[in-house]
Parts: structure tokens; C-alpha cells; sequence
């Protein structure tokens, strides 16, 4: 099967992310959830180095997937997280986006430290407020950033934030303006390991996110549109 469609829309969206940036460096992550397997690998072919999917189990067999046929991405866990599938992912993930509780980031520090290694992370903040999402209320992120990063397995590298299902993305402005003003701060005080990650905006919504200051993207439906 001829896959030149994924190929002509990662170059398409990377461009659009160029012109959201004026200039910074903006890391994409490809959402393959809605991809076939042949489209994963064709998309890794082009030369993709981050990849992000919802599903644990589902990162785990892609992993080996790529492996096998000579790919090593670097492999982002972006669903809501529960404690039981930490256990998957564990040996194979780069950043897990989703850390919403002390008890999610002391079992991710646990089955790290049992490996020897320590995890990247994000803190989840629930910028909307929405009572049927995770994420750390903005008033909680700051104190659970510091309880998570006295954790030996685990690393916290930022903040990730979704906001609410909108029609129109300049609806979602005031929740990621929300989320980069708390980012600055933590940023400002050292709470973060190396220079700060902040995970904001998906198909709909990158070019607002990368306008309010985001530094990683998940993109996943605009890759696979035929």
C-alpha cells in the first residue's frame, strides 16, 4: 500500500507548527492511536523520533513492533494512567504525560527503581476544572510537583494539560494561558529537571497551544487522513 499521505501530512503539520513557533523548537509527538499497524511503521520510516499513544498494553506491543523491524522512537504515554498498567509500559516509555496523584508517581518510582533507572514525567494539570477528567486542580500542581520529585524513580520534567472539548481552539487559550503561567513559576523556582517540558494542544488545537507557550504537541488524527 502506498502510504505518500502520511508522509505529505507530517510535512504539512510540521510546517504549521514552524509558523506557530516563530522560531522556537517545538517537539512533536505522533499519536498513533488511530493508525494501523503499517501506518505506524511507515510513519517511523520517515524518520520519526517520538511516537505517543493512550493505551499501555497497546505501547508495550508497538514497542516491540518497532524494534523489530529496526525503530526505536522514543515512546510517550499520553492516556490516563492507572496504577495496575504502570507494569507495561514501564521498560519501554520516555515521558508518561499523565501523572495526576502521589500514589500513580510512587508506583511509577517504584517499578522504576526495581529496573535501576528513573522515568520521566509530567504532572497533569486540570486547567478546566472538569470533574469527569484527571488531572491536579491548578491550586494542588505546585505542592504535588514537590512531593513527586522527592520520589528516587521517577524525574519530573514539566506540566501537561488537555482542556475541554470545544468547538472552536481560541476557546481553549485561557486554559493553556492558565497552565504557562504556573509552568513559568515552577519553572523559575528549579522544579523541574533539565529546561522544562510543557505538553499542550492535539490536532485541533496545536497552533493556539504552540502560541501560549507550549513546547510539545500530540498530534495523532491529521497524520492519517487519506
Amino acid at each position: 500500500m502506498d502510504y505518500e499521505y502520511i508522509k505529505e501530512n507530517r510535512a504539512r503539520l510540521l510546517s504549521e507548527i514552524r509558523a506557530a513557533a516563530g522560531g522556537r523548537d517545538i517537539t512533536l509527538v505522533c499519536v498513533t492511536k488511530g493508525g494501523t499497524d503499517e501506518e505506524l511503521l511507515a510513519l517511523a520510516a520517515l524518520g520519526v523520533t517520538d511516537i505517543g499513544e493512550n493505551r499501555p498494553q497497546e505501547l508495550r506491543r508497538r514497542a516491540d513492533l518497532m524494534r523489530d523491524a529496526g525503530y526505536t522512537p522514543r515512546l510517550h504515554e499520553i492516556g490516563s494512567l492507572q496504577r495496575g498498567n504502570v507494569k507495561y509500559i514501564i521498560d519501554d516509555v520516555s515521558l508518561i504525560h499523565s501523572v495526576d496523584s502521589l500514589a500513580l508517581g510512587e508506583q511509577i518510582s517504584r517499578l522504576a527503581l526495581a529496573r535501576g533507572h528513573k522515568v520521566p514525567v509530567l504532572v497533569e494539570v486540570n486547567s478546566a476544572r472538569e470533574e469527569q477528567k484527571g488531572g491536579a486542580l491548578p491550586e494542588e500542581a505546585e505542592a504535588l510537583v514537590r512531593e513527586l520529585s522527592r520520589l528516587g524513580g521517577i524525574s519530573v520534567c514539566g506540566l501537561m494539560t488537555m482542556g475541554p472539548r470545544v468547538e472552536n481552539a481560541e476557546e481553549l487559550r485561557p486554559y493553556f494561558r492558565l497552565t504557562k503561567t504556573l509552568f513559568d513559576r515552577l519553572r523559575d523556582a528549579g522544579a523541574f529537571e533539565g529546561e522544562g517540558i510543557l505538553s499542550m494542544g492535539m490536532s485541533d488545537s496545536f497552533a493556539v497551544a504552540i502560541e501560549e507557550g507550549a513546547t510539545l504537541v500530540r498530534v495523532g488524527t491529521r497524520l492519517f487522513e487519506k
